[in-house]
């Protein structure tokens, strides 16, 4: 865990180019009591040890990916500026960066012509995509599945936007009967389709959504804060890359670096397809946007103040890892993959244990098999507990009975719903640890 000292001495070479393009400047004092700081960043380290490992391939628990060390080093360099991206004032550089970064995010699904920036997550990503799509559909309602994530409903609500649950199918994608039947009402103004549900990593079939939608003049945003990056994997099931590929076709998307894109937190993305919607982001500062007539990335954002050096860092990243099929970055996502049908194969070859279905992304979810739903519950907690004493850490996660009922394994439901075991193994290494990983899960059983 500790820095390769490799790190500090290329985080020291790159500090010096920096410094340099500075070097007409006069000296300025920067001291500061080295003694004090000591012991405040010791004290911090002591603080930060009350965590799970989150950096280790043993770590399947939350969706928790470690930055990529070229982003981590080019983050600590932006912060010797400390640039803010919402003016070209507050951060030339890293808004060209964060510029170019985000029009490589758009080519990647498909879009040439787009609008788009940083922002501070999916949260924020959505809430700009959903606020967009009211202004375009004002008092239209706003419909997800029932298993997109819970913010969806949130933000709805922050925007006074009418929010419909659409039932799931039995592998928890979105069910387009169910959809179809909403549309007809004439009441919704946009569809949210989730690529990589947060739970259980369900991709809602999107085509299809995509042919409804459009029969009926509705507004189509995707969320992919967890799953957007998977398009260019190469091993994903047909129904699940048919997905991914139409995402050109969608109106907005959301994709969240900070996950699979190797970056620190917070640093998510939004991108519309449609440039002209930026009118609605358009006002008025008279003290900030004076120095260009280019585009200052707070024109085409809710937020102000913006870290540059999640632009930095990100812009660094792609430049080492390109956003390309059968590159670097695309045989990480696919090593994921493999990592989780791994994971798949063990627990369904397992009597005591049945997955929900077969992965689609790096996600596997799994339930203890048990005489009734109440105790499987009560089972999957006590694995969850008996396998973080042997260092292996996993999730916890409740579904509906609809989802769990086909597995058969449940005799009696006294619930209508399950809790059941999650494993995000969303590290490339996890293909590696996965003998491991499956060893100590096997005893916790």
């Amino acid at each position: 865990m500790p820095f390769d000292r490799r790190e500090m001495v290329l985080l020291d070479e790159a500090l010096r180019r920096l410094h340099d393009g500075f070097a007409q400047l006069p000296p300025a004092d920067a001291s500061f009591d080295v003694d004090r700081a000591r012991e405040a960043l010791l004290a911090a380290a002591d603080r930060m040890r009350d965590n799970f490992p989150y950096h280790h391939p043993l770590y399947v628990g939350q969706m928790l990916k470690p930055p990529h060390p070229v982003a981590r080093l080019a983050y600590k360099l932006a912060m010797e500026l400390n640039p803010n991206n919402h003016a070209l004032d507050g951060g030339r550089a890293s808004s060209a960066m964060e510029k170019e970064a985000v029009a490589d995010m758009a080519r990647m699904v498909g879009w040439e012509e787009h609008l788009g920036h940083l922002c501070g997550g999916g949260t924020v990503a959505n809430f700009e995509a959903l606020w967009i799509a009211r202004e375009l559909s004002p008092g239209k309602a706003i419909v997800a599945s029932a298993q997109a994530h819970y913010t969806h409903h949130r933000l709805s609500s922050v925007l006074g936007v009418p929010f419909v649950s659409i039932d799931v199918d039995a592998d928890g994608r979105m069910n387009v009967d169910a959809l179809r039947r909403e549309l007809a009402s004439g009441q919704v103004g946009t569809v949210v389709a989730t690529l990589g549900t947060t739970a259980a990593g369900r991709v809602d079939p999107l085509p299809e959504i995509l042919s409804e939608a459009r029969a009926t003049g509705v507004r189509v945003h995707v969320d992919a804060a967890y799953g957007g990056y998977f398009g260019l994997a190469g091993n994903l099931e047909p129904a699940t890359q048919a997905a991914f590929d139409a995402v050109r076709d969608a109106d907005s998307i959301v994709i969240d670096p900070h996950k699979h894109g190797l970056q620190p937190y917070g640093c998510g993305c939004v991108l519309y397809r449609d440039p002209s919607v930026g009118r609605f982001y358009r006002h008025d500062s008279p003290y900030t946007y004076f120095t260009s007539n280019e585009l200052h990335l707070g024109e085409i954002s809710l937020e102000c103040s913006r870290p540059g050096a999640s632009a930095v860092a990100l812009w660094t990243t792609m430049r080492m890892l390109p956003l390309v099929r059968g590159g670097e970055f695309a045989r990480g996502l696919e090593a994921g993959r493999d990592a989780a049908l791994a994971l798949y194969a063990a627990v369904r070859d397992d009597d005591r244990v049945a997955p929900l279905f077969a992965p689609e992304l790096d996600i596997v979810v799994f339930a203890m098999r048990a005489p009734r739903a109440s105790a499987a519950s009560a089972r999957a907690r006590k694995v969850f507990d008996n396998a973080a004493r042997r260092d292996l850490h996993l999730a916890l996660a409740t579904f509906p009975r609809a989802m769990v009922e086909g597995t058969g394994v449940i005799e009696a439901w006294d619930a209508n719903e399950i809790v059941c075991l999650r494993a995000c193994v969303m590290k490339p290494e996890h293909r590696e640890w996965m003998p491991e990983i499956v060893s100590r899960l096997k005893a916790s059983l």
